[in-house]
C-alpha cells in the first residue's frame, strides 16, 4: 500500500515538473512563421531607433516608444514578459523582431 501511495506521489511530482515547460520551445528558441525573414533581416529591438522599429508590420509609434524606452532585452520575449508590449502586440511583430545583445 505504502509503495503504491509513494507511486503516486512521485508521479504527481513528475507530472508537474514537466507541465510546467509544456508551451517551451525545446530549442529555447522562440517559434517563428514559415514566413519570418531570415534573422539578419530582422530589426533589433535593443538597438533600432523608433522610425526603424515603424517598419515593422503592425507596429505603431507608441509600441515602437515603449520598446525603446525600456531596453535592453535579454530576447524577444522579454517584450511579453516585461509587459513591454500585450500579447496581441507581440504575436504581430514576434517574426520581424530580434534581439541582439551587447558583447561582454
Amino acid at each position: 500500500m505504502r509503495f503504491a501511495a509513494l507511486t503516486v506521489a512521485m508521479l504527481g511530482v513528475c507530472l508537474a515538473g514537466t507541465a510546467q515547460y509544456q508551451d517551451r520551445d525545446t530549442h529555447g528558441v522562440p517559434k517563428t512563421s514559415e514566413a519570418a525573414p531570415p534573422p539578419e533581416a530582422r530589426i533589433d529591438i535593443n538597438h533600432a531607433t523608433v522610425d526603424e522599429l515603424l517598419k515593422v508590420p503592425g507596429m505603431t509609434r507608441s509600441w515602437a516608444g515603449r520598446i525603446v524606452r525600456f531596453r535592453p532585452y535579454r530576447t524577444k520575449q522579454d517584450l511579453l514578459e516585461r509587459g513591454v508590449v500585450t500579447s496581441q502586440v507581440y504575436d504581430r511583430i514576434k517574426d520581424y523582431v530580434i534581439a541582439h545583445r551587447e558583447a561582454q
